[in-house]
Parts: C-alpha cells; sequence; structure tokens
C-alpha cells in the first residue's frame, strides 16, 4: 500500500472532482487547536461550550454532567475550563443551516459510526458543533484518521498522519435506505467485486433487482470513476438511488483498514486472476452476518482469521450444528 493511494480516498481530495455524484457536503479545515481537544484524553469529557448559547447538550451527556465528579467546580483554580472554538463553531453552524439543518459529520477517511449508539437518535445525525464533537471525541475511527492512517503503508519513511485534517459535513437525508448501499472493489482498474454494504439485513427486493444492479454499477463505474480515480486499486462506496442514479459515497484504499464484506480479498484476487465480477448479497435470512448486535457496525469489525469474531462465530457454528443432531 502506498501513502499516494491512501491520501486520493480523502474527502477533501476526491469530492471536489466527483461532487456532481455525490451527496451535497461542505468541507472545513480544522485548527490544531481543535485537533489536540479530539486527541485529549487528560481530563474530563468536556464538549464545546456554545458562544450562542443555543447548543443544547444531548440528553445522555447532560446526564453524565449531572455527575458532581464532572462539575467543575467554579471555586476551584484546577477546575478544567471548557473548550471553545467560536470561529469554527460559527463556521459550521453556517454550514449546517445551508444544508438544510442537519448533517452527518466524517474526518479525512472516516465517520464516527462506531460512536452512532452515543447520541440521542442513534444515527449520526448532527445539527450542532456540541453534537460533533461528541460523535468524533467517542469514535476509535476518527482516532485512526487522526494517528494511524498510514500504518499500512510500505517503506519506514510513511508519515504517521497527514498534515491537515478536515470535516466534512454531508447533507442529512433521512430516507436512505440501507439496502441500497454497496462497496465496488477494483483491482488494476477493473471492477472485480460488488457487496451489498449493509450485511446484517436480508432485503428480497435486492434478490429481485441483482442483475440491473450490477449493470447499473459497472457502467457507472466504467463511465464516471474509472478515467477520474488515479489509483489502480482501491474501494468505492455508493447509493443506489430510486430513480437509478448512482451516487458517491465514499472510496478507500483496497486493502488496509477497509473490510471486504461479502467477500475475503482472496476471492477478489482469484476474480482479478479469472477476470471475473461477481456481485454478492445476502440471499436469505441465514446469511445475514452480526453487527448491529453488539452496536457496531459491521465493516468496524475485525472478522479476520484468528480473530476474536472469527473464534466466536467459529464455536457458535459448532454449538448450532451439536445442537442440530438427534440425540
Amino acid at each position: 500500500m502506498k501513502v499516494e493511494e491512501i491520501s486520493r480516498c480523502q474527502i477533501q481530495e476526491w469530492y471536489p472532482q466527483f461532487k456532481s455524484y455525490s451527496f451535497k457536503t461542505l468541507i472545513h479545515e480544522l485548527p490544531q487547536s481543535f485537533v489536540a481537544y479530539l486527541l485529549d484524553d487528560s481530563g474530563p469529557f468536556l464538549l464545546p461550550v456554545s458562544i450562542s448559547g443555543d447548543d443544547a447538550l444531548p440528553n445522555r451527556v447532560q446526564n453524565v454532567y449531572e455527575h458532581d465528579s464532572l462539575i467543575p467546580d467554579e471555586d476551584s483554580e484546577s477546575s478544567p475550563v471548557q473548550p471553545s472554538f467560536p470561529e469554527l463553531e460559527s463556521e459550521i453552524k453556517s454550514s449546517i443551516m445551508a444544508l438544510g439543518g442537519a448533517v452527518f459529520p466524517k474526518l479525512n477517511w472516516s465517520s464516527p459510526k462506531d460512536a452512532a449508539w452515543i447520541s440521542t437518535t442513534g444515527t449520526l445525525k448532527c445539527t450542532s458543533l456540541a453534537e460533533i464533537a461528541l460523535l468524533l471525541r467517542s469514535s476509535d475511527s476518527i482516532v485512526h484518521d487522526l494517528c494511524h492512517p498510514f500504518d499500512s503503508c510500505d517503506g519506514t519513511d510513511s508519515p504517521d498522519q497527514p498534515q491537515r485534517f478536515f470535516l466534512a459535513l454531508r447533507k442529512w437525508y433521512p430516507s436512505l435506505r440501507p439496502e441500497m448501499e454497496f462497496r465496488c472493489f477494483i483491482r488494476d482498474q477493473t471492477l472485480v467485486g460488488i457487496s451489498q454494504r449493509e450485511v446484517t439485513g436480508f432485503y428480497p427486493i435486492l434478490l429481485e433487482k441483482k442483475s440491473e444492479i450490477d449493470t447499473g454499477i459497472e457502467l457507472f463505474f466504467r463511465e464516471n470513476v474509472k478515467p477520474k480515480f488515479k489509483s489502480e486499486n482501491y474501494v468505492f462506496d455508493v447509493y443506489l438511488m430510486k430513480d437509478e442514479r448512482v451516487k458517491i459515497m465514499d472510496f478507500g484504499p483496497y486493502g488496509a483498514f477497509t473490510l471486504p464484506l461479502m467477500f475475503t480479498w482472496e476471492e477478489l484476487e482469484e476474480n482479478y486472476t479469472s477476470k471475473r465480477r461477481e456481485i454478492r448479497i445476502v440471499e436469505n435470512r441465514c446469511g445475514v452476518r452480526p453487527g448491529l448486535k453488539t452496536a457496531v457496525p459491521y465493516d468496524y469489525l475485525d472478522m479476520s482469521a484468528g480473530s476474536g469474531w472469527d473464534q466466536f462465530l467459529k464455536k457458535a457454528d459448532e454449538e448450532m450444528q451439536k445442537q442440530g443432531k438427534p440425540t
């Protein structure tokens, strides 16, 4: 994996070129003071104070702050000062209004999906800087963006982190259907695999449209992505609209920290070698993968051989086979 291959997958790099095929997004460069705040775990979890005074904290966080040990003592000189980012807050507030009043956030590569459980809605919907900061501070995926994005790169001179960090605010669409999200795998500028992205559910409509989905995505890739995206190997996620338009959701590296979902990387390599393209969906309820019960999206789980989840699933499968045998 090369540094430039991972760098091209940053949203501030690819969005300007593909914005006509993506969801409306406004991007802000983050000041170093805010990046330092996201990484600071030296004291209590304090959210930014709102200059305008109209950003109410989410209920769950308010409940935490009611605990005496986290309430700053105004008479104590050692009490932590609640952080404030007035210029960034003003910019974000303007962007949220321009995007219809609600957004979901993401940094250079990742959105804080693994922290959705902490929000009052259980989603990434945000209407204020405080809600955005809550998700970003609670997410391991964001820590990876900030500290370890180039860990899988070749060579000893790979940078530890990018020099600049960006916050992308994407327009919130409450009507998007998770079954219409797909991950596309590109090997040597060839589409070798398409996977249903939300693998924790079975959606019968996908069985009916499987061939149509495959053809539509392949045509979109050939006409709109392949001529513009400069890497040879990469992954991109798409959303299929009701009117059959294809929207790009994200780009990611081929391998590294990207999960192959319903494939293995070995299977995708076999597809490339045999010059075969394959689409995989959950075809029955028995094919549903774990994920939602852990409150962590499936594509953030380590399912590799020998991992904790791998061992757990093997044991569960063995137990089910034992229970299925006649006594």
